[in-house]
């Protein structure tokens, strides 16, 4: 079974959590946690590995992280204590590391590996909600320091094969991405960003979608929405590796003031 790949919202900070008592998140936060809550029954078939791209690891060249029993990384600030002793015990999967090493050299991308780095939030937030249990195997791939499109494009281009390999590919951002604007009056600005950005990602002409993708500073607003680009670039592996399958936005919400979207390739 060829699963799909994903670009999920990770949320703000440690969102979802920030009862101490365990209860539910603000309102604002609900409909994006039910999104992550429900993504693995959503799957065609259950993974027996998740490949995960992060918007908070970037490195000169591809690292890839295949270890196991990580720590967290809590690269957040200004929190609630209880949130700095969150956990989530998964297990990396050696194995499927160096399959992806092996793809991505292959393609001609240069790795490095670096095992005993901790999962940043980008990975721990959204997993504690879509994995509770922490028992799917979790593999983190860095972003490429050059931050540059088309080559994240082509680097889940090469990734593509774990689909068939019961491998999920995500990639975890945020489709707005400017923490200095927020509120009402941002709205009708991401909207219009938003509009854009889904038109150009669910474009149907693969050759076509992935080219306005590459070029999404040429979009309305674009570098109002990401001042810089490292949580947009996970959404470029994902459509690399969805190949020429369908493309479609499955989560929108508001949040902040803010437009945010969540795309399924394939």
């Amino acid at each position: 079974m060829t699963l799909p790949t994903l670009f999920i919202p990770h949320g703000g900070g440690p969102c979802f959590f920030m009862d101490p008592a365990g209860g539910p998140p603000d309102p604002m936060w609900r409909a994006m946690q039910a999104y992550l809550a429900g993504m693995i029954a959503s799957l065609p078939d259950r993974p027996r590995a998740i490949l995960m791209v992060s918007g908070h690891w970037e490195e000169p060249e591809l690292t890839i992280n295949g270890g196991d029993g990580h720590p967290m990384l809590f690269d957040y600030y200004g929190f609630p204590e209880h949130t700095y002793r969150l956990d989530w015990p998964s297990h990396g999967n050696p194995d499927v590391a160096r399959r992806v090493a092996a793809l991505l050299e292959g393609a001609g991308f240069p790795t490095k590996e670096d095992s005993a780095r901790g999962w940043d939030h980008g990975v721990f937030i959204p997993m504690m909600v879509a994995v509770p249990d922490a028992d799917i195997p979790l593999v983190q791939l860095s972003l490429r320091a050059d931050l540059d499109p088309a080559a994240h494009i082509a680097i889940g281009r090469a990734l593509a094969p774990l689909r068939d390999e019961g491998v999920l590919i995500v990639g975890s951002g945020m489709s707005f991405h400017n923490l200095r604007a927020r509120g009402p009056q941002v709205t009708a600005v991401a909207d219009e960003w938003d509009a854009a950005l889904t038109a150009a990602v669910t474009d149907p002409d693969p050759a076509a979608r992935a080219a306005r993708v590459a070029a999404w500073e040429k979009l309305p607003h674009a570098r109002f929405a990401h001042p810089q680009a490292e949580h947009l670039l996970p959404l470029m592996v994902a459509l690399g590796a969805g190949g020429d399958g369908p493309a479609v936005r499955d989560y929108a919400d508001h949040v902040l003031g803010w437009a945010l979207s969540g795309y399924r390739f394939g």
